[in-house]
């Protein structure tokens, strides 16, 4: 089976939304965004070029959306993935494929925060972990 795959990080106020190319190695889209932002993103990708599955965090707030995704047509399957540690390894991967320049390139990474909100790269971290392997590049904004 070939196509996009999608992951979801998912929260109350907001979730982390990414979204391969067609052929599942590339990243074409990276997002911050509200639930409904999110759910209107999954419909509109699912009419565009249909997802080989989206993968979910399996946090708290993925409830809803297990019952949501479900319901999306046409029907696609969806995997819950851990988040256990999510947060942590998408702030590894924020210096990673932004490094830190000036004076907090001197500090320890542990101790940088990243200077926006890291949920879409949370989302990435799930695609990257049920997918077994790593994206090199972040998509052209």
């Amino acid at each position: 089976m070939s196509g996009p795959w999608a992951a979801l990080d998912p929260g109350r106020q907001k979730c982390g939304l990414v979204r391969t190319d067609d052929s599942g190695l590339g990243l074409s889209d990276l997002l911050i965004c509200s639930p409904r932002e999110a759910w209107d993103w999954l419909q509109h990708w699912q009419q565009q070029a249909p997802l080989q599955g989206v993968v979910l965090g399996d946090g708290t707030a993925s409830g809803p959306w297990q019952e949501a995704l479900a319901q999306l047509q046409p029907a696609v399957p969806f995997l819950l993935q851990s988040e256990a540690g999510s947060t942590l390894a998408a702030r590894d991967r924020y210096w990673q494929f932004l490094p830190a320049r000036g004076w907090q390139k001197f500090l320890p990474r542990g101790l940088r925060l990243p200077p926006r909100p890291v949920d879409d790269l949370a989302a990435l971290v799930l695609l990257e972990a049920h997918l077994g392997r790593r994206f090199k590049t972040l998509p052209a904004p």
